[in-house]
Formats: C-alpha cells, sequence, structure tokens
C-alpha cells in the first residue's frame, strides 16, 4: 500500500487527521485521528531491500470511549485487507483515550 493509498484510506473514515502530529495549537477537538510510520520491516535479498514493508500506526484520539467509532474505523481497515493489532490507554495529562492500531502496509 503507498502513502497515498494510507491517506486515502484514513480519510474514509471521516473524521480530522494528521501525519504524526498536528502543529501546536492546530489540534481539532476529538475525535482525531493520527498516523505514522514509526519504522521500517524491509525484508532483504542480496544486499538490496527485495521487500520493503513499513509499520503503521493509527492512532485515535476521543475523549470518551466510544465502540461505534471504533468498529467504523475497524470496517475501512477490513474494507482494504489490513490485519491491524489494537491497543488502548488513557492519556491523564491529555484528558484522552488513545486508541492505537498497529499494522503492516
Amino acid at each position: 500500500m503507498t502513502q497515498e493509498q494510507v491517506v486515502g484510506m484514513v480519510g474514509e473514515m471521516g473524521l480530522p487527521f494528521a501525519y504524526d502530529h498536528f502543529a501546536e495549537g492546530q489540534s481539532p477537538e476529538p475525535p482525531f485521528l493520527v498516523f505514522l510510520y514509526p519504522e521500517s520491516r524491509n525484508f532483504a535479498a542480496d544486499g538490496i531491500a527485495y521487500y520493503k514493508k513499513w509499520k503503521l500506526h493509527l492512532e485515535l484520539y476521543t475523549d470518551y470511549k466510544s465502540v461505534e467509532l471504533e468498529e467504523r474505523m475497524e470496517t475501512v481497515l477490513e474494507r482494504h485487507g489490513i490485519f491491524y493489532g489494537k491497543s488502548e490507554v488513557w492519556i491523564e495529562s491529555e484528558r484522552l483515550y488513545e486508541v492505537l492500531y498497529e499494522m503492516e502496509v
């Protein structure tokens, strides 16, 4: 999946989004998404990157738990044939839930 395809997929989720973070003072009201590629998982052969894969993090930030919103996001991921892992944390200092989806694209 190309970076353009990832941006298109994230756009299908219908929420404001940014790569890595929003600029200082530009964060929208929750819910919103942030996505980033924290590392690559390339397969090497003969000293070159034979097959390139990126680890993709998709972070959903909400001020309340929303199973409906998570299901909507998961439907988009599944429609694109993406297998994902999911975790959740409450960020006390921000008073936000972060639901993290981790996948390879």
